[in-house]
């Protein structure tokens, strides 16, 4: 092989870092615009992207009605993602016992309620890890037992005393439901009242559960509501209207407080638990009840109408919105009867020293031959 001569070998030794650092030169530049013009594209992509999850979010948002009108015009599905506690209290609007009602100061209320149960949880917690056993292994247990005892010992929530009955035994409509504060959340949390009934206080633990995160569902049996923790990992029912707490199965709720037929558990969808729709529709009812315990026939027949346009395929609220029509009726019948110190057609003159005879017992003849 012919030798390189040296000269030539050290030119080429002489251009070849020149040519490299141009060569990387060169690189590094369209490198660096490269990364300039993707930092660009990528800060407009995220806020681009920012923008859409925002606009995503305000249309999935939760919607917050201020009047009973503009909840009433929430399509099923915003309800759906509307808050129990806001439904519940504007369900309550206007009726006796609501006269001072401000739903957001009771909605700021509860919020600081929740905030004390979850503090006092995460004290107790070390109880739950330390023995398992204690809670059943279920820290869904532990969480409902610390709300029950904080919302009891606490706060003094109970069952008001005067709603007490025998089991079976119902008060009259017109008693139960004469002040909205023992069946709507309000008279649990006002200054001067924490006292609620079953057609309350379950909503109340509800309402509180569902600012913790906790998968919890209203249930209803005949005369009777109560609490599930229901998720993928585990599934209990809750009652925490007397005192302390209690956890009954299905079965239970079947005999008590009264006994309900497999037929009616169907008909009436007793057990099963309900949507944020079918809530709203036993608000709806609660709030006509307390309508028709004031005598206002008209309004507590619009409550029940409306509730059931939440649930058209309700058979309960289609016999409740039956009932309520024909009370209706009735009501406006009575309305058109004078009063007794007006009577409204001649009395007739009937000879009330008659006396039929054998031969013509009836007395409607004797009225006629007068």
């Amino acid at each position: 092989m012919k030798p390189v001569p040296k000269t030539q070998g050290r030119k080429r030794n002489q251009s070849s870092p020149k040519f490299s650092f141009r060569r990387w030169s060169v690189v590094f530049c369209l490198v660096a615009t490269a990364c300039i013009a993707g930092g660009l594209l990528h800060s407009k992509f995220q806020k681009a992207k920012s923008v859409s999850e925002a606009t995503k979010s305000a249309q999935i948002s939760e919607p917050k009605p201020t009047t009973l009108k503009e909840l009433l015009a929430l399509s099923p599905a915003e309800i759906e993602r509307c808050d129990i506690a806001r439904m519940n209290l504007l369900c309550a609007e206007g009726l006796r016992g609501a006269e001072i009602l401000n739903v957001e100061s009771f909605l700021t209320r509860l919020d600081g309620i929740a905030k004390h149960v979850e503090l006092e949880t995460r004290r107790h917690y070390y109880r739950f890890q330390n023995n398992k056993a204690e809670f059943n292994h279920s820290e869904g247990y532990f969480r409902m037992l610390l709300m029950a005892v904080t919302l009891q010992e606490d706060l003094k929530i109970r069952y008001n005393p005067e709603r007490i009955t025998p089991v079976g035994v119902f008060e009259p409509n017109d008693v139960f439901f004469a002040d909205c504060r023992d069946v709507f959340v309000h008279g649990m949390i006002a200054e001067d009242r924490r006292m609620g009934t079953c057609a309350s206080m379950p909503v109340l633990y509800v309402t509180i559960g569902r600012r913790l995160g906790y998968p919890l569902k209203l249930v209803p049996t005949q005369n009777h509501l109560f609490v599930r923790w229901e998720d993928s990992r585990e599934r209990f029912n809750v009652d925490a209207t007397g005192r302390g707490m209690n956890m009954h199965d299905d079965e239970h709720y079947r005999k008590w407080p009264m006994p309900i037929s497999r037929e009616s558990e169907q008909e009436f969808g007793y057990l099963k638990s309900m949507t944020a729709t079918d809530e709203l529709t036993a608000f709806l009812s609660l709030r006509g009840a307390c309508l028709v315990a004031a005598s206002k026939t008209e309004e507590a027949l619009a409550a029940q109408e409306a509730a059931l346009r939440f649930s058209p395929n309700s058979r309960l609220q289609q016999m409740v919105l039956a009932k309520a029509r024909q009370d209706a009726s009735a009501r406006a019948a009575l309305s058109l009867l004078p009063s007794e110190q007006q009577p409204y057609w001649p009395r007739p003159r009937i000879n009330t020293s008659f006396a039929p005879g054998p031969t013509d017992p009836n007395p409607l003849n004797a009225i006629r031959n007068q």
